[in-house]
């Protein structure tokens, strides 16, 4: 999540970066690194836990978007969950990017021609209310006669007993589990009827790019590439093969 608080009296704006905790492993460290800091480790910013995020906060300057990831202990990388978007890396993934492009000042006119718009608004819709009410009485008061009628002829008909719908609960598997997923992509592979990791490793990049694409231009960015050769491993539950995978996988720049 990215918190931002820009400058009013330079070209700057303070982010606030967080991380759920539940993205992170117990005992391990969290680090920011991106594009300010050329994506080096050795000045990546280090996160503060809080109560239920990861937090850090950087002065960047304004006019134009960065790219960055977080680093969890000395080789899992994660992307922000609610990044402004996302861009491929060489590396087979994405960098989730925030955008600190200047806000526009509002002058004070503009402001007044805005609060008159609203009040001028408020007195059209006070006076069409009367109108639509009295138009909602005649039509119920004509359709009144008809609904009796209709009510006396279904009291004839011999009710069925009620059937109960059984309802079946569908296995799902924590997809959250294979690199480069996050929940709100797990979310959307579980609408678009992916649901296990046998369904995940089973699945063609055309059909995982076209639920990306569905879900909205800041998903269609990133690259499922090797979401299915994870998710056979995990469906194997062959945990350390897929360690080591993940461990190839990771993208920086």
């Amino acid at each position: 999540m990215l918190k931002k608080q820009f400058s009013k009296s330079k070209p700057a704006c303070k982010v606030t970066f967080s991380l759920p905790k539940e993205a992170v492993t117990k005992g391990k460290t969290v680090q920011l690194v991106g594009e300010w800091n050329d994506w080096n480790e050795k000045k990546a910013v280090k996160m503060k836990a809080a109560k239920n995020n990861y937090t850090a906060t950087v002065e960047l300057e304004t006019g134009r978007n960065y790219e960055f990831r977080y680093l969890i202990g000395k080789s899992k990388w994660e992307n922000d969950w609610q990044a402004d978007g996302y861009v491929p890396n060489p590396f087979g993934f994405d960098n989730s990017v925030v955008s600190v492009v200047s806000v526009p000042t509002v002058t004070k006119k503009a402001a007044k021609k805005a609060t008159a718009k609203k009040s001028s608004t408020k007195k059209t819709t006070a006076k069409k209310a009367a109108p639509k009410k009295a138009t909602a009485k005649k039509v119920t008061a004509k359709k009144a006669t008809p609904k009796k009628a209709a009510a006396k002829t279904t009291r004839k008909v011999t009710r069925k007993p009620a059937v109960k719908k059984v309802t079946r609960t569908t296995v799902k598997d924590d997809l959250k589990k294979i690199e480069g997923i996050g929940p709100k992509i797990a979310e959307h592979l579980n609408k678009g009827g992916i649901r296990t990791f046998a369904d995940l490793g089973k699945a063609k990049q055309t059909t995982l790019k076209e639920i990306l694409a569905a879900a909205g231009p800041r998903y269609k960015m990133h690259n499922p590439g090797s979401w299915p050769k994870q998710a056979k491993l995990a469906d194997k539950g062959n945990w350390n093969a897929l360690k080591v995978l993940q461990d190839k996988l990771n993208g920086g720049k």
